[in-house]
């Protein structure tokens, strides 16, 4: 199975498709002409975002700080077309390569054979992975500098924050014409107060 691999990417943003409460969120890695779009859920984008702020932090209080460390504008500009996704992400992986001076994110297909939902790379070290990819699922690496690492996350939060609004009663997402809500006993009003 293939490991594409963006060492480093030219872009490398989390985006979506689609209206909110019907979006495919997507991570996609451009560079040397090629594009690698990878569907995941909504809670992996938002899990890997926050593991990165955190991951950062670490680096910062263990290394001091690393070169590369300041963050280049925010890209808000909409995925690459086409989009064609390579594969649907299973488990979502970070480290810290303390000879380079980057932060490692790995997405791996799903293994439908295993039931994977959401996993979460918490070794206690940071550690740079294997460069052989597990022989049964397809691979995407991406290596970035700490600012770049950075200003995916804040841009992969906003596509997350950008999603239907919550009720302000039981935090449920609201659908346009509103929703059944249970802190109302399934009483749906008319307009939303």
């Amino acid at each position: 199975m293939p490991v594409f691999q963006f060492n480093p990417p030219e872009r490398f943003v989390a985006g979506t498709v689609g209206q909110p409460g019907d979006r495919t969120f997507f991570l996609q890695a451009v560079g040397e002409g090629r594009i690698t779009s990878v569907v995941l859920e909504k809670a992996q984008v938002e899990a890997l975002a926050t593991r990165i702020e955190e991951l950062l932090e670490e680096v910062h209080r263990r290394f001091g700080t690393p070169p590369g460390d300041t963050t280049p504008p925010e890209d808000d500009g909409p995925l690459q077309q086409p989009i064609e996704q390579d594969f649907r992400v299973g488990t979502l992986a970070l480290a810290w390569d303390a000879e380079a001076a980057r932060v490692i994110i790995e997405a791996q297909e799903i293994d439908e054979s295993a039931g994977e939902d959401l996993v979460e790379d918490d070794e206690e070290e940071l550690e740079v992975f294997a460069e052989e990819a597990p022989p049964h699922r397809d691979v995407l690496r991406v290596y970035l500098t700490p600012g770049e690492a950075r200003a995916f996350a804040g841009r992969a939060m906003k596509v997350v924050a950008a999603g239907r609004p919550d009720c302000p009663l039981c935090g449920r997402p609201l659908d346009p014409g509103g929703h059944i809500c249970a802190r109302q006993n399934g009483y749906r009003p008319d307009r939303l107060v």
